[in-house]
């Protein structure tokens, strides 16, 4: 009988650590899922920054611009690697969302990618950050300091991998 219970609180610590952790966004017809960073080292300068964007409207929009309360400056990112080189540049015309579809922002690939950074980042912090979209307008969100070695922002809580925002 202990197996059963057992069971059930485990997936009820999943399922409030789940709540705990998730955080989403919308402005306009997008749909922002739980932006996260990763802590940083004492003397760190540059801190990237992961999320989702779901566009549930009729039309492409674009995220041509981010601020942070952290960071002096900050830069839509895109990484690649090209014949075994990897690259990064800053996507200077913004990042397309078309309409219908989920870009998901994570580590290494697209991301933002916070410059200039104004102190440490500690895990288990929020820190302030806005968004801003060509057609949508701007949106406040919370970045959730991870782990230093996070590679997803907590979604073990949404049942693990990038389960809840496959849409």
């Amino acid at each position: 009988m202990t197996k059963p219970i057992s069971l059930l609180a485990a997936l009820a610590l999943t399922l409030a650590g789940g709540a705990a952790l998730a955080h989403d966004y919308t402005v306009g017809p997008l749909k922002i899922g739980h932006p996260w960073t990763r802590a940083t080292p004492a003397g760190a300068k540059v801190a990237g920054g992961y999320l989702s964007v779901r566009n549930t409207g009729a039309d492409a929009d674009r995220l041509v611009g981010a601020t942070s309360e952290i960071a002096g400056r900050v830069e839509v990112h895109e990484m690649a690697v090209k014949d075994g080189v990897m690259t990064m540049r800053p996507l200077n015309d913004g990042l397309p969302v078309k309409a219908g579809e989920t870009v998901e922002l994570k580590p290494g690939g697209l991301h933002i990618m916070f410059l200039d950074l104004k102190r440490q980042l500690k895990e288990g912090e929020k820190v302030k950050g806005q968004l801003r979209f060509e057609k949508a307008g701007t949106v406040d969100v919370d970045f959730a300091v991870q782990s230093v070695g996070a590679r997803e922002g907590g979604h073990a809580g949404h049942g693990g991998g990038d389960a809840g925002h496959k849409h």
